[in-house]
């Protein structure tokens, strides 16, 4: 597997601006299901109550994104990781915006003890 290229500056702003441009967060993974979304797995603004709830049972405008709407195939991934997949867009929801800080951070960092190492190094 080879590394990535790491994130330009550009790329982070960029980052950022999405992350602050979507839905507030946090997400959380629900499972909904009725005729005419059977087994749904969606992203939502609200989390699961574990009741599956059938549509109008739960707000359309809680949900952000759906993974798996079974019946009919409107949503389905080849390799099944519908969870899997909603799981990661919750978690995402709040990680990317931490990740951007902390590279933003960190570079900082290294930047600064840097320009130290080359400032003790010029006496």
């Amino acid at each position: 597997m080879t590394t990535p290229e790491p994130l330009s500056d550009e790329e982070l702003d960029e980052l950022g601006e999405l992350a602050q441009a979507a839905t507030p967060g946090p997400w959380f993974v629900r499972s909904l299901d009725d005729e005419h979304a059977m087994n749904l797995v969606a992203v939502s603004t609200t989390p699961d109550t574990g009741l599956a709830e059938r549509w109008p049972n739960f707000d359309h405008r809680e949900i952000v994104a759906a993974t798996l709407v079974q019946h009919p195939r409107y949503v389905d991934a080849a390799d099944e990781r519908w969870d899997e997949n909603a799981q990661f867009i919750a978690a995402a929801r709040e990680a990317v915006p931490r990740l951007v800080a902390e590279i933003r951070s960190l570079r900082s960092q290294l930047k600064a003890s840097s320009s130290e190492g080359r400032s003790r190094g010029a006496n």
